[in-house]
């Protein structure tokens, strides 16, 4: 296992943690694991010991009352990891001196979900016998990764990208006393159907169709199938204006596919992916929408291939939320598809509507 926790960050984190030091540099991220006992699935399987890895900066904070009043959960995309928030686009945009989300003054915490990053996940060994795991179970865990491992009482904000926005309504449904506010980025509250569903479903059947996947415990790759599904993700994530100013030739076009697929499939687990796109298979927070006590600035893109404004799901089901707003970003050369998402600059105006109507932003 690749173990990204330095002995200085761990010393670092075991104090802050117990109540001491604080982190010498709270700009600088620190990472460390928690490994939850005997953990529980909601298909009935089980593991005796699963790993959930994270990165958090700066330092929690407490108000008179003993309470956690700065702590700030962001959850990654499909495919990610805490580390997808640590890029100049993002990290750049919110988590400096002066900004929105300052770790000066500021707790955040990035884990990488189940199945993700160097949290447990089927390539660590048991390939195809991983348990399946669903959203519920991601929830679950960043829950006890937050409460039990690392103390926090109470967030200031949930924030969650693509599969992060849909777990973000979860939290909201599941945990309404626990959070402040609630910002989802690019997704619907609604069951994946349509042809959201259709083009996960491709992903599978072509993973399954593969001769090399031989029910998941290849020897090699399947990179027929993984060729297919490295080719369905990026159609999902494309933005036709950044994709016509930025490839405007046949060549340039080639080019591009060539040398994404060499990367893609350089870094693509069969196992790993399966299971990611296989997770969201009973997600449907639709029922409990009005249970959301927390205020929610809610933001889409125009230009997202899957959750396409035409549906007006988002424009329908806002409605249902207590304390809900919706934002839909136009498409432009600023925008970039589905992960607009990540582009902090494009919608950090919305988040800092939210913190100041939501209450203080952080000690």
């Amino acid at each position: 296992m690749k173990n990204l926790c330095t002995w200085a960050a761990l010393a670092a984190l075991a104090a802050v943690f117990a109540g001491g030091a604080a982190l010498a540099d709270a700009s600088e991220p620190a990472e460390g694991e928690y490994v939850v006992r005997n953990f529980s699935f909601a298909s009935g399987e089980s593991l005796p010991e699963l790993r959930l890895h994270y990165t958090v900066l700066g330092k929690p904070h407490r108000d008179p009352a003993g309470r956690v009043d700065n702590a700030v959960l962001i959850l990654h995309g499909t495919g990610g990891s805490g580390h997808s928030f640590l890029q100049d686009k993002f990290a750049g945009v919110l988590f400096g001196p002066g900004r929105l989300l300052d770790t000066r003054r500021y707790f955040i915490i990035l884990p990488d979900g189940i199945g993700h990053g160097d949290s447990s996940k089927p390539s660590d060994g048991l390939h195809a016998r991983f348990p399946r795991y669903a959203y519920a179970d991601m929830v679950a865990a960043q829950y006890a990764l937050v409460t039990e491992w690392l103390k926090v009482d109470h967030l200031r904000l949930v924030m969650g990208t693509s599969m992060g926005c849909m777990q973000t309504f979860m939290w909201g449904e599941s945990h309404p006393d626990f959070v402040d506010a609630l910002m989802p980025l690019a997704c619907l509250p609604v069951p994946i159907a349509g042809r959201n569903r259709v083009w996960r479903d491709l992903i599978l059947e072509a993973i399954k169709a593969d001769p090399d996947w031989q029910g998941g415990d290849y020897k090699a790759e399947p990179t027929r199938a993984l060729r297919t599904a490295a080719g369905m993700l990026l159609i999902a994530g494309s933005a036709p204006l950044a994709f016509q100013a930025s490839l405007p030739t046949a060549q340039a076009a080639d080019e591009f596919v060539a040398k994404y697929m060499q990367r893609e499939l350089s870094a693509l687990d069969a196992n790993d992916l399966y299971h990611q796109i296989d997770a969201s298979r009973d997600y449907d927070p639709s029922g409990d929408l009005e249970k959301i006590a927390a205020p929610v600035m809610w933001v889409n893109s125009a230009d997202d291939f899957i959750n396409p404004p035409e549906l007006d799901i988002a424009q329908r089901e806002v409605k249902r939320l207590p304390h809900g707003r919706f934002v839909l970003l136009p498409a432009s050369t600023e925008t970039h598809g589905h992960g607009t998402h990540t582009w902090a600059a494009i919608w950090q105006n919305y988040l800092k509507e939210l913190l100041d109507s939501s209450g203080s932003r952080g000690p």
